[in-house]
């Protein structure tokens, strides 16, 4: 059976992965046991993804992001360079703390940009943008746009990206991508 997906000749593809059509796997990136990734993803150079990570359909991983064991992204969301993912909150080198792992969800649409960092047990809501330089330690709600460390919020966007103004009722307009948001008591819904 031949595969249905690209690998660079440096990348290292454990055993027991699962990786759908339309992969592609670039330099120096090492592939571990029982992970999945999704449709169309498109993994960077000097690329980590641990154990059991799951990644959904068109997941973009920049180059040296590390991807660890506790952390799940759905479809469409972005990963920037040498952004970090962390699964221990009080890491030792001497103490096994495997067992501590704590989870991370990437909600769909998402992005986070480069050289940001999310402590782990904070997930981060569908559609979300996390700044560069960013360093969550909260959740993050969907729409939701960070920034800073430790990060804070700065305002709403939309799925195409762009920063949302809210009138009195409480609606935004993505002119760009004709979209319309409704913020009603500090939750983001698309309504259009």
């Amino acid at each position: 059976m031949s595969k249905e997906y690209f690998s660079h000749e440096t990348a290292i593809i454990d055993e027991g992965c699962k990786i759908a059509n339309g992969v592609k796997i670039w330099h120096f990136s090492h592939i571990m046991p029982n992970c999945t990734i999704g449709e169309n993803c498109n993994i960077g150079q000097n690329v980590v993804i641990s154990p059991e990570v799951v990644l959904g359909k068109n997941v973009k991983v920049q180059n040296n992001v590390s991807i660890y064991t506790g952390v799940t992204c759905d479809d469409d969301v972005f990963l920037g360079p040498s952004m970090v993912f962390t699964n221990v909150i009080n890491p030792r080198s001497a103490i096994n703390r495997k067992s501590e792992y704590a989870k991370t969800h990437v909600g769909k649409g998402a992005s986070i940009g480069a050289n940001a960092t999310i402590v782990c047990g904070h997930d981060i809501g569908e559609y979300a943008f996390i700044g560069a330089g960013a360093v969550v330690t909260k959740h993050v709600q969907p729409y939701s746009l960070w920034v800073g460390n430790p990060a804070k919020q700065m305002g709403w966007i939309s799925e195409y990206g762009h920063r949302l103004q809210f009138d009195k009722e409480g609606i935004a307009v993505c002119f760009e991508s004709n979209e319309m948001y409704k913020l009603d008591n500090g939750v983001v819904k698309k309504i259009k």
